[in-house]
């Protein structure tokens, strides 16, 4: 059973996001909270594995409640929700440790295959989003080029796999492994995990299913 815990202000959003995660029979909403305060004060108590969590909260803003909660509770999977379809919001809240972000406007099928992924590790990016990422980040730099392995690699830390899954997958060490990582980490200047599978999208390097 995924668990999941919601922090927005708005009471009908609220209600809409439960009403559509009743009819997922794998999918249990713990709780609710309508601002910053009171959902860490519930984290302290029960860690949910996925937690929807609005940009715009009266005491304060999801970008920077998302930073300090996933260095705070690493296994803490983090989705974005907001109407905001802006690129800039998008960015910064993947680069704060997001693994997906997802309109108010979503299905029923986005926002349950998006909890789904996210609460196994992986990066969730519906059309919509991914379409204004890319169409606000068209890069300019030169042709990003990758090696065998670290083409699979990059499609392994999609997938959400460890180092130690990896390196088990490939028959290689880990070591090995962390030095293929350290190195599209600098290839795409990425920060993060996350920014690294958003940066690989825009540069069409994977694609996400």
């Amino acid at each position: 059973m995924i668990k999941v815990f919601i922090t927005d202000d708005h009471y009908m959003v609220v209600e809409g996001i439960r009403s559509l995660l009743t009819r997922e029979k794998d999918i249990e909403l713990i709780g609710y909270a309508s601002n910053a305060e009171s959902c860490k004060a519930f984290l302290k108590n029960q860690l949910p594995d996925v937690l929807l969590l609005d940009i715009s909260l009266p005491d304060g803003n999801g970008i920077d409640l998302c930073n300090e909660l996933k260095n705070k509770y690493p296994s803490l999977f983090i989705l974005g929700i907001s109407t905001f379809n802006q690129a800039s919001y998008i960015k910064e809240m993947m680069d704060n440790g997001a693994s997906g972000y997802v309109l108010k406007n979503a299905t029923q099928k986005e926002l349950s295959e998006a909890i789904h992924l996210a609460s196994i590790g992986k990066i969730y990016l519906p059309f919509e989003v991914a379409k204004i990422l890319h169409s606000a980040e068209q890069q300019t730099t030169g042709k990003i080029v990758l090696g065998r392995r670290e083409k699979e690699i990059l499609n392994l830390i999609k997938d959400g796999y460890t180092n130690a899954a990896m390196a088990a997958q490939l028959n290689i060490s880990i070591n090995t492994v962390d030095t293929y990582r350290k190195s599209l980490l600098s290839k795409l200047e990425a920060k993060n995990t996350a920014d690294l599978v958003r940066l690989a999208f825009l540069h069409k390097l994977i694609s996400i299913e």
